[in-house]
């Protein structure tokens, strides 16, 4: 079976408490979850005004 990396960009609005590094685990522990993926990661965060 071939491997496929698939990249995505997901654009958050976060409250001023909420650390963006949390919440990108959790959507990484969720595709592994809901998937069944090999494996997700951040490889980039930009933090925007």
């Amino acid at each position: 079976m071939p491997r496929t990396d698939l990249y995505l960009k997901v654009e958050l609005d976060l409250d001023e408490k909420e650390k963006p590094e949390r919440v990108a685990a959790e959507i990484c522990r969720q595709i592994k979850k809901v998937y069944g993926v090999r494996s997700a990661e951040v490889s980039n965060i930009v933090e925007k005004d």
